[in-house]
């Protein structure tokens, strides 16, 4: 897991499809379009979305084997649980078409508070619960979540 300024991103050597990445980043504002861009076919997309933050009890808790994820703000706040995936009992099984798998809440979780200008960027073994509220009540966000293929941002 890596929790970091946009604008410091230029400082991890994790090859082109970072880069790209950090330009596609660099472009978006308050009123980009939500839906899905396409950055490199299957290798790097990104998804613009808006959503009201929520509860943990009705959050997830996830990981992926095929992609990092990279979660960035538009607008607004919300609150992320990280763990490592090391013990951790499945909920749900892997689902390849999704990459995803699924795991049942469990003390012990790091905490991050993201607000637009950062970014926390998970690798496979970081299990994730994004989308919480900070507060006491919800609040609406615009997010951005790119998947970038392992092996892509591993190599130069």
């Amino acid at each position: 897991m890596i929790i970091d300024q946009l604008e410091k991103g230029k400082f991890y050597p994790y090859g082109s499809a970072w880069q790209k990445a950090l330009e596609f980043l660099a472009s978006l504002t308050p009123d980009s379009e939500e839906k899905k861009y396409d950055l490199m076919g299957d290798d790097l997309f990104a998804q613009v979305v808006g959503y009201q933050t929520r509860t943990k009890e009705t959050a997830v808790l996830e990981a992926h084997r095929k992609y990092v994820d990279v979660h960035v703000l538009i607008s607004g706040r919300e609150r992320l649980e990280v763990i490592s995936t090391d013990g951790l009992e499945v909920d749900k099984a892997y689902d390849e078409s999704k990459d995803a798998e699924l795991y049942k809440h469990t003390p012990g979780h790091t905490l991050i508070d993201l607000y637009p200008g950062n970014f926390a960027l998970f690798f496979p073994h970081d299990a994730h619960m994004p989308s919480l509220t900070m507060g006491e009540h919800p609040e609406s966000v615009k997010k951005v979540v790119i998947k970038i293929k392992t092996d892509l941002l591993l190599t130069a």
